[in-house]
């Protein structure tokens, strides 16, 4: 089974899943986000949004792939990028933080290790980049796939809360720079990947 993870581009944003191109849930404010949904052009402030920060910030997503077929993704990026972050109580986002904005395995592929994989690929982007945690909003009451991540899924792959709230808790995972730490993702994601094409820049140095 052969699987990789490349880094999501304008190219292959059409290998996300349909509702979550046009969704602008975490790129936009609240009332930008309900006048680009009336407007009908959430498809084009979404790639608007990717393309802004690819040329600001950088890579801010993933695309995994099973042979070959699209099998999820997750988007991140600083929360000044992430409009949407500040209407949640338990906002904001640490300074020193990068915000996991969501992630999506589809069905066929659950229960497999890959969200997992996904977060623990991020974390080796930003331990990279010099970037010291990942925190993200959870849903403490999650019942179907959406824009906020379950809050159980993110303390299964090492969150903890620090910021409690009976719906949306703020949860953080802190990126030790150390060099085991980061030999201990690429073990973790060898292991649950098996053979991965990494990409060129996420080799170790």
């Amino acid at each position: 089974m052969g699987r990789r993870l490349v880094p999501l581009t304008l190219d292959n944003l059409p290998d996300l899943p349909k509702r979550c191109r046009s969704c602008v849930f975490w790129e936009l404010d609240p009332v930008s986000g309900e006048a680009a949904a009336q407007a009908g052009k959430p498809e084009l402030e979404k790639e608007a949004w990717i393309s802004a920060v690819l040329l600001e910030w950088g890579s801010c997503g993933r695309v995994a792939y099973v042979d070959e077929v699209p099998a999820g993704f997750v988007l991140y990026a600083p929360p000044a990028y992430v409009p949407r972050s500040m209407a949640f109580p338990t906002s904001p986002v640490s300074p020193d933080a990068v915000q996991l904005m969501t992630s999506r395995v589809l069905p066929g592929y659950q229960g497999q290790g890959l969200g997992r994989v996904l977060v623990q690929t991020v974390a080796k982007d930003l331990v990279r980049r010099g970037f010291k945690a990942i925190e993200a909003f959870g849903d403490a009451r999650w019942e179907e796939p959406g824009c906020v991540l379950p809050a159980d899924h993110l303390t299964a792959v090492g969150f903890k809360t620090v910021r409690p709230h009976p719906r949306y808790p703020r949860l953080r995972l802190d990126l030790r720079t150390t060099i085991s730490w980061k030999e201990d993702v690429e073990m973790a994601i060898d292991r649950l990947l098996g053979a991965v094409q990494k990409e060129p820049a996420l080799r170790p140095l």
